[in-house]
């Protein structure tokens, strides 16, 4: 990928309150031979003008039916979708003050990037000068600058989604919609598309809804992250919020890697829940349905926060080591303890150090980074 383009001082004048989205129990059935199925259940959402959303979940989850509503492509079966206070479920798509950005970029093969970009301007009837002016800080911005006259078939992979966000830019809307827009790139370009998608909206300040099965895509560019399952919304949070204090284990399990230990809550006070887990007691934050002596309850462990210690004596230990495996920046191990089978992340080291498979080990928890949670 080349150079990121140099930061405009200049964008699109914006309203502060423009592009205020809320969804409002929104539902979308869909009945076929087999019966009605619930895709999308009573999903309320208030997205602040300018914010990143994600909408993140397994296939099926109704991420995407959520954003097909949103931009019109569907019709919900109840339920309101409102913009900056106004209703505007009867607009037909190309009516609403909204761009989507495609999975497959969707770039007309037969026109060059300056006509890709300039179609939708055109659209609107827009003055030569203003789509001149306009196409001038689209190109700069999206690092498209000397590719103007070629064409899609003529431009890598990133580059075909560089022109597809430029073209959907441009329009100025108030709320521009992603649907897994770099799960055709590879691993490297899509790190590097991820953080420049974000350093546009930023400089825009365009209220925004991604939607992706991506977890590190959703946890590196997102404002908040919207965990949906079988319909609805699990929970509605910043990054670092939902990983360290998951509303549920499946949110737990979903997000990142997550070891479940299950322990019986002794007691809830103000500085947290006492639980004993692989023979010592830890004091942790709890999920504000946990109450004591409940059954069902599991401590979310996070890899990363646990640490490992080999013990010389037989037997000793508080677990046994069943295999490692190298990373690079990082080495994985799995350990059978009486809890049962744990992962443990600790930093890269020489492959020579690391803990040969049958090493007897003490296993220490991070208590102010794990989370208590019951099963429902």
């Amino acid at each position: 990928m080349t150079a990121a383009a140099p930061e405009l001082t200049t964008a699109p004048p914006r309203e502060a309150d423009s592009g205020h989205l809320r969804l409002d129990a929104l539902t979308k059935r869909f009945t076929g031979r087999s019966g009605t199925v619930t895709a999308v259940d009573r999903v309320s959402l208030d997205v602040e003008p300018g914010e990143f959303i994600t909408l993140l979940g397994p296939s099926g989850c109704g991420k995407t039916t959520t954003l097909r509503m949103v931009a019109g492509f569907e019709d919900s079966s109840s339920g309101s979708i409102l913009l900056d206070g106004r209703a505007i479920d009867g607009i037909p798509p190309q009516r609403r003050p909204m761009a989507m950005v495609f999975q497959s970029y969707a770039l007309f093969p037969h026109m060059t990037v300056a006509e890709n970009i300039a179609y939708g301007m055109r659209l609107q009837r827009r003055t030569r000068d203003d789509i001149a002016t306009s196409m001038r800080m689209a190109v700069t911005s999206m690092n498209l600058v000397g590719l103007e006259d070629r064409s899609p078939h003529e431009l890598s992979g990133g580059q075909q989604q560089r022109v597809a966000l430029a073209r959907a830019l441009v329009v100025q809307p108030k709320v521009l919609l992603f649907d897994e827009p770099l799960s055709n790139l590879d691993a490297k370009l899509r790190d590097a598309m991820r953080a420049e998608i974000r350093r546009i909206q930023k400089m825009f300040g365009i209220t925004s809804i991604y939607v992706t099965h991506d977890q590190d895509e959703a946890m590196s560019m997102s404002d908040r992250i919207v965990v949906m399952n079988k319909g609805r919304v699990e929970q509605a949070a910043a990054p670092g919020e939902i990983y360290a204090r998951p509303a549920s284990v499946f949110v737990a399990d979903f997000i990142g890697r997550a070891n479940f230990l299950e322990a019986v809550p002794e007691r809830v006070g103000g500085s947290g829940v006492t639980v004993t887990v692989l023979g010592r007691q830890l004091t942790v934050a709890a999920h504000p349905k946990v109450t004591a002596g409940a059954t069902g309850a599991y401590l979310m462990v996070r890899p990363e926060t646990v640490r490992l210690s080999a013990v010389t004596d037989a037997g000793t230990g508080m677990g046994v080591v069943l295999r490692s495996t190298f990373h690079g920046p990082t080495i994985d191990y799995e350990v059978e303890t009486t809890g049962g089978t744990i992962t443990v992340t600790e930093p890269g080291v020489d492959p020579r150090e690391a803990l040969a498979e049958g090493t007897n080990v003490d296993v220490s928890l991070d208590p102010e980074r794990a989370y208590l949670l019951t099963q429902d």
